[in-house]
Parts: C-alpha cells; sequence; structure tokens
C-alpha cells in the first residue's frame, strides 16, 4: 500500500476549527484589501488630473497662442488649461484636489462613529456586503466621470462623500469578526500579518491604477470598483461571523428532519391510566418497577385511558445576549481616549502618506505618473513590515504603548530626512521610502487592530463582547478624523513648499507620543511589580 503524500498528511492534522479560522482569516484580509485598493486610484491619478504644464513643448504653446490670436486682440495664454482635466486646471489645484481628500475623509471620520454602534446591532455579514456593493457603485462613479465627460467639481465631492460614508463600514465588520475567531494570545502577531491587507491594498491600488493612468484614467477607478463589488458577493456567500454561528448548523446536521428515533426501545406510544385520582405512567415495552412512575400531579388528560404518541424533542440551551455598550460607556474603558487621540496624529501622517506621495515623487523627483504610483509602493511595503514587527514586539514585551512610543519617536528625524528625497539617488530613496513606512505605519497598524481589540475585551466590559465593533470605531473615528485633517493641510501648505508638509507631519508624530506617556509610564511601573502578556490598562 503507497504511503499517504506529507501534502494530504498535514492537511489532515488540522481540526475543523482550525480550517474555518483559517477561512476567517484569508477572507477577512481579502475584503479589507479590497477597500483600501478601492481608495488609492485618487492619489495616483492628481498627477493626472493636473499634470506639470511646464513640459508641454513649446510648439504646443505657441500653437495655442496663434490661436487665442484668431479670437481675440488681447490673448491670454492659460498653459495649464490646455493639459489639465477642468476644474482642475485652475492655480489653485492642489486646494481643489485638497478638498476632495478632505470631502471623502471628513465624510469617513463621521459615519465612522455611528458606524460602530449600527455594526452592533445589525449582522455584520450582511452590513459588510451592502457597503462594499454601495462602495464599488460609487468608486466606478468617479471613473464614469472621465467617460462622460464631466468636469463638475460637485460631482467629484459628492462621489467622494458618499463614498467615505459606505466604507465606514469595513473596518469594524473585520476586526470585530477576526477578534472573533482569534483570542488573545500572539495578537499582535497575528493582527500585524493580518493588517498588512491594508498595505497590499495600496500597492495592488497604485498598480491597477497606475497601468491606466495615462491612457484612460477613468478605469483606475472603474476596475477596483468592480473588484470591491465582486469581493462584497464572496463576503455575503463565505464569511462567518462568530465561531458560535456553526453550532447550528451542526446541530441541525446531526438531528435531519427525518429521524430514525423510534421511541424508547422502539416504542413510540407512552400509555397513561387513571389509578385512584393519580396519574401512573404504564410502559407497554416492560413490566419492570424501575420503568412505573407515580405522579402526584393530575394530567389534564380524560379519565379513561389514552395512548399518547412520543416525539423527539431536542432541547437547545440559549444564553443570553449581552446588551451593545453604549458610546459614552465605550469612552470609559480605560485607555480607549488615550490611543484614539494618539492615533489622530498617527493617522494624520498615513493619510498625508496615502493621497499625496506619488504627487510629491512626480515634483520632487522629476517622474511620470506611471513611475512616481510604482515607487510609492514602497512606502507600503516598509508598512506591512513595520506593521508585523510592531505586533511581535508588543507581545514580546507585553507593551502596546511602549512600542508605539519607540516608533513614533524614530519616524520624526526620518521624515525629516524623506524631505530631502529631491537630493538623493535612486538607491537612497528606495531606502527611505521603506524604513519612513514602517515606522509611520506600524503604530497605525498596531492602534488599530491588536490594541482595539484589547480594549475591546478589557476586563471591564466583564466578557461582553458586543462592545468590541463599538470601541474599533471610536479609536479608527477619532484616528480618521486626523486622517482628514492631513491630505487638506498637505494641500494648503504645499502650496508655500514641501517643506512646510514635512514640518507639519513631524509635528503631528511628536504629539501623537506626548498623548502616549501617561499610558507609557504606567507599563514601565507595571513591568517593574509584575510582568504582563497583554496591554492591560487599570482603572484611573
Amino acid at each position: 500500500m503507497a504511503r499517504v503524500p506529507p501534502g494530504i498528511r498535514l492537511l489532515v492534522s488540522f481540526d475543523r476549527d482550525q480550517w474555518y479560522r483559517a477561512l476567517t482569516f484569508i477572507l477577512t484580509f481579502l475584503l479589507y484589501t479590497s477597500f483600501h485598493l478601492s481608495r488609492k486610484p485618487i492619489s495616483i491619478v492628481k498627477s493626472e488630473l493636473h499634470k506639470n504644464c511646464s513640459s508641454v513643448s513649446e510648439a504646443a504653446i505657441i500653437a495655442a497662442a496663434a490661436a487665442a490670436s484668431q479670437q481675440s486682440p488681447l490673448p491670454s495664454l492659460h498653459t495649464d488649461v490646455d493639459c489639465s482635466w477642468k476644474p482642475f486646471d485652475k492655480r489653485n489645484y492642489k486646494q481643489l484636489l485638497g478638498a476632495m481628500d478632505y470631502s471623502f475623509l471628513c465624510a469617513y471620520a463621521v459615519g465612522m462613529y455611528l458606524s460602530g454602534i449600527i455594526g452592533e446591532r445589525l449582522p455584520i455579514r450582511l452590513y459588510l456586503t451592502v457597503g462594499m456593493l454601495t462602495s464599488g457603485l460609487f468608486t466606478c462613479l468617479f471613473g464614469l466621470g472621465y467617460v462622460y465627460n464631466i468636469h463638475s467639481l460637485g460631482f467629484y465631492i459628492f462621489v467622494q462623500v458618499a463614498n467615505g460614508l459606505v466604507q465606514t463600514t469595513g473596518w469594524p465588520s473585520v476586526v470585530t469578526c477576526i477578534s472573533n475567531w482569534f483570542g488573545k494570545g500572539r495578537r499582535g502577531l497575528i493582527m500585524g500579518l493580518w493588517n498588512s491587507h491594508t498595505s497590499v491594498g495600496n500597492i495592488l491600488g497604485s498598480l491597477i491604477a497606475g497601468y491606466w493612468v495615462s491612457s484612460n484614467w477613468g478605469m483606475s477607478f472603474i476596475v477596483p470598483g468592480l473588484i470591491i463589488a465582486a469581493m462584497g458577493v464572496v463576503c455575503f456567500l463565505f464569511l462567518i461571523e462568530h465561531p458560535n454561528d456553526l453550532k447550528s448548523m451542526y446541530t441541525q446536521t446531526s438531528s435531519p428532519a427525518k429521524s430514525s428515533w423510534n421511541g424508547v426501545n422502539e416504542h413510540t406510544e407512552v400509555c397513561l391510566q387513571y389509578k385512584d385520582n393519580k396519574a401512573q405512567v404504564l410502559r407497554s415495552y416492560r413490566d419492570s418497577a424501575q420503568y412505573r412512575k407515580s405522579y402526584d400531579t393530575e394530567l389534564l388528560l380524560p379519565r379513561d385511558s389514552v395512548c399518547v404518541p412520543v416525539q423527539p424533542v431536542v432541547v437547545v440551551k440559549r444564553e443570553s445576549e449581552p446588551s451593545p455598550i453604549s458610546f459614552m460607556g465605550a469612552l470609559r474603558i480605560p485607555g480607549v481616549v488615550e490611543f484614539s487621540l494618539c492615533l489622530l496624529f498617527a493617522k494624520l501622517v498615513s493619510y498625508t502618506f496615502l493621497f499625496w506621495l506619488p504627487l510629491y515623487i512626480t515634483k520632487a523627483a522629476h517622474l511620470d505618473a506611471k513611475k512616481a504610483g510604482d515607487l510609492s509602493t514602497l512606502f507600503d511595503v516598509g508598512g506591512i513590515v513595520g506593521g508585523i514587527l510592531a505586533g511581535v514586539i508588543s507581545d514580546k514585551l507585553g507593551k502596546r504603548a511602549t512600542t508605539c512610543a519607540v516608533m513614533l519617536l524614530l519616524a520624526a528625524p526620518t521624515l525629516y530626512g524623506f524631505s530631502m528625497i529631491s537630493e538623493f539617488g535612486l538607491g537612497p530613496t528606495i531606502g527611505m521610502l521603506l524604513v519612513s513606512g514602517g515606522l509611520v505605519n506600524g503604530p497605525y497598524s498596531l492602534i488599530t487592530t491588536a490594541v482595539s481589540a484589547d480594549l475591546g475585551t478589557h476586563k471591564s466590559l466583564k466578557g461582553n463582547a458586543r462592545a468590541l465593533s463599538t470601541v474599533t470605531a471610536i479609536i479608527d473615528g477619532t484616528g480618521s478624523v486626523g486622517a482628514a485633517l492631513g491630505p487638506l493641510l498637505a494641500g494648503l501648505l504645499s502650496a508655500g513648499g514641501w517643506d512646510q508638509v514635512f514640518y507639519m507631519l513631524m509635528t503631528a508624530d511628536f504629539l501623537a507620543l506626548l498623548l502616549l506617556l501617561r499610558l507609557v509610564t504606567k507599563e514601565q511601573a507595571s513591568s517593574k511589580s509584575r510582568p504582563i502578556s497583554a496591554v492591560e490598562l487599570k482603572e484611573h
């Protein structure tokens, strides 16, 4: 007899729960990858919406001037009108592009606070499916602006606001789902690996958008929109919200409708006979004393002997579900306010890079839109490594706040070095992109995943797991306020030079660090008295 192949032996070594856990990990990873994939195109297309018109050939400029002189005695040469997409052909194009970012992120921040509360009260699978389908619709609508030659700023802002609102369904849902399946053991490592979906989505979004950006930038939005909509259908078909959801399915499988149960010892009737006003059960299959039982309570049956058909009964014990936590109740969990405010500044930095890095590389390194988009993916590659390292280190030390603080401290001088990118060659630029991505996205990744899961299952909740979605939404919603401010401030400050943008980013990193100092001090004090294995924040 031939030996079983080693691959098959490996597959059968995992039990059913491990397979479902792996399915949930991979599925939620792909679902949120599609969310970020659909957000990235706007940063790639910005350089196409407003091209560097100084690179337009001199012949084209002369031809435009000659054509204008035939129509007007006082020709006015607007070189930017002929090479950019209206309405982003004005001199204040940076402010207009920043307004689009701000409209999306502001709607996302406001909607996130509501999304967590709604998500606690609706089935996660359906809630997430509807959000992904509508997000795909609005992402495609932005691309259709190119197809139908739409030049209204109001149209693009409306699409961004609507898309920002529906995309808030994603994060609380997937974090709640993944936390339901994975406990606190090695949560930092697992969440660090899982949270790489953010960077993977950004990389894929950059590559997809970059492929069409120069020829047909509308497809840079339509293709990601179709992808997230398709993943919404996959979510509806396969997402399992909680391990307990499988219990009912297997209970029904083990108790089919056509049961082979034939009563006790194959007898399907119980005969009841009254004697001296007492109800006595006489079973016809045995006349043994152990099967006779008298009852003091009269049965509500006729006085004559009757035979009652016996039916199998399946008793399912239902545990009382805890009520969802209130918004103020979630804020009272120790550490929620500090980490929320810290994430505000950390996400400000991360999302400024997300929305403005390709345009900055285009202007500073003098690359075209496709090459700048491809190069910007290295920042996200560094973010993947930084998120995993942050999770591993925080698991090892048991100090989430300290891990974030150290990375924030190192990020500020790194950002200053990154601001000199135009003076570097290609090699140092690649290195700075990787290091900056790791240090910027490491704390952001840790707070939005492992820290949120820890606080959402804090001991003060006494096992109430229904607080997780609300806590996650509060933390990420507060961070999204910073995500909205960062690109807006970048659009305003970049008019005076990119140096001002980087000073703003360094200041935000230091403020995020200051907000964690109290928690860092508490962690250090706790480590002197006893070791801890996870974020454990005492009441204050």
